[in-house]
């Protein structure tokens, strides 16, 4: 078709359809307004749906299955592992992503979202500062020839190679991208985590480059699967912006399995040759005993190398400049609690706004812009109310401050730790593996009652944490009283006992425990 010149106006066009943009969409739709969804790949759901959270969970689900067969002798059945099927592995991964996206496409329909596969640009506001409309410009996904347009459950109906939408409201949701070694691009068998996720199999021997909640992901489930497996991580312990007894447990638990983990280097370089496999130069120790910025080099080998260093915003266009929205030093978009950008009816959520870059944070998000845009005067996203998961073996989880961080903190006042030994719970002791549990509390200067004591944090490593941690949660996000917490009852024996029981020993009213 030849190029379009027609505009249309939406309410609402939503740049991207991550978890943030999707969710935006979602709820705008249920609340009256016209949506427009952009989306240049030809599914929906983004990093998570696609290439992060949701395959990767899957494969985690697969592993965890050796896990288990692995310590039946120990439990007295008798169940070997044969070898994996890696051809039905893939089916299972890809079905699940299937079926999670396709979910998702008829869910935009039956809200009536108008979705457009297609590239989008904001245009710079053509009615100077005060502008109360701005207009997106469409041109072909990378492989397509023409902008593709979705309506209720309608086959996509080609546009035409560009075309333009008029809103009163424009959403961006841009997402974010692995962050490459510095000087090192990804190439060969230097790898994303996106690569990684697209393997046929996994390979005999891995190097992962990092110690945030993808590489301790990736090094759980590689070794699960009998995969020889080296962590080079910056400091003494993996998640080492987390509480200290959180990272120091599951840096055991993973050597413990069987992961190799250096501590206190800083890579140098990757050298990925024409022969498979790649090599790792990196320093460890030295004088100044942090980041291998003063040791030793080393090196290491294997067939695949993972840098899992963190994500960076998609927010290096320049169209963006362009149409007034203003991005920090690291390339975050800049905006008010509620999403509001510099530019005039422009608004941002999820990972191109500073912050945690979690699905669950993003969908918060979403909602709260959808909903600031209609006039219904939203609360902001709590950022210490976002729980953080390690989909590791054993889980990890936490939500709210670190002791460290509420006693730094003048709201607080009275701050204190309270470690509950987790080998104490049956459950636990019968998971094989080890744990640990922090609570803490302390009172909030600034609230109705300052001398009693709140829930401020929870930090977890157990089996199923991810679910524990919801609770937790609702204690930190509602600032809930200690002794009210306290005194919810637990099912017995549940891995959930282990927050009741440390809530307990907080109150100073321990049960099983010391």
């Amino acid at each position: 078709m030849s190029e379009s010149s027609d505009m249309e106006a939406f309410d609402n066009v939503i740049i991207g359809a991550g978890p943030g943009g999707y969710s935006t969409a979602l709820r705008a739709a249920e609340l009256g307004r016209r949506v427009a969804l952009i989306e240049r790949d030809a599914t929906m759901g983004g990093t998570c749906l696609n290439r992060g959270c949701i395959p990767s969970k899957a494969l985690i689900t697969a592993t965890h299955t050796i896990d288990t067969v692995h310590r039946a002798a120990e439990l007295g059945v008798q169940a070997h592992v044969d070898g994996i099927d890696y051809g039905t592995l893939r089916d299972y991964r890809v079905h699940i992503v299937e079926t999670m996206t396709q979910g998702l496409s008829a869910l935009l329909a039956h809200r009536g979202v108008t979705v457009f596969r297609a590239s989008g640009s904001l245009e710079p506001a053509s009615d100077g500062a005060g502008a109360t409309t701005r207009t997106v410009r469409l041109v072909a996904a990378p492989g397509q020839t023409d902008v593709l347009r979705s309506d209720e459950a309608d086959e996509p109906k080609p546009q035409g190679a560009s075309l333009e939408l008029h809103a009163t409201d424009v959403v961006l949701a841009l997402g974010a991208s692995p962050r490459p070694l510095p000087g090192n691009p990804f190439a060969g068998a230097l790898i994303d985590s996106t690569k990684a996720l697209e393997l046929d199999e996994f390979p005999a021997s891995a190097v992962i480059i990092g110690a945030g909640a993808v590489a301790v992901e990736f090094a759980s489930m590689w070794n699960a699967a009998g995969v020889d497996v080296t962590m080079l991580i910056r400091r003494d312990r993996v998640l080492s912006h987390w509480d200290r007894r959180t990272g120091v447990t599951l840096t055991r638990e993973l050597v413990r399995q069987g992961v190799k983990v250096v501590r206190n280097t800083a890579v140098r370089h990757v050298d990925t040759g024409a022969n498979l496999g790649a090599t790792v130069h990196y320093m460890q120790g030295g004088p100044s005993g942090a980041n291998g910025a003063n040791g030793t080099e080393h090196t290491v080998e294997a067939e695949m190398v993972l840098a899992a260093i963190g994500r960076d915003p998609n927010t290096d266009a320049d169209w963006l400049e362009a149409a007034g929205v203003r991005r920090d030093a690291d390339g975050y978009v800049t905006c008010d609690p509620l999403g509001r950008t510099s530019a005039e009816h422009v608004w941002a959520v999820g990972d191109i706004v500073a912050g945690h870059a979690l699905a669950h944070r993003a969908f918060e998000h979403g909602i709260t812009v959808a909903e600031a845009i209609a006039g219904l005067n939203p609360k902001p996203v709590d950022e210490a109310s976002v729980p953080q998961v390690v989909f590791s073996h054993p889980e990890a989880a936490c939500v709210g401050l670190t002791g460290r961080e509420a006693i730094d903190d003048p709201r607080f006042n009275n701050v204190k730790e309270t470690i509950y030994p987790m080998m104490g719970n049956s459950r636990m002791l019968m998971s094989g593996v080890g744990g640990s549990m922090t609570v803490v509390s302390g009172e909030r200067a600034d609230s109705d009652h300052p001398d009693t004591p709140e829930v401020l944090g929870v930090h977890i490593v157990s089996p199923v944490a991810s679910d524990v941690i919801a609770e937790a949660e609702q204690l930190v996000g509602n600032h809930v009283a200690l002794s009210d917490a306290a005194r919810l009852i637990h099912p017995h024996p549940t891995f959930g006992e282990t927050l009741g029981e440390a809530l307990l020993k907080a109150d100073g009213r321990p049960l099983h425990t010391r």
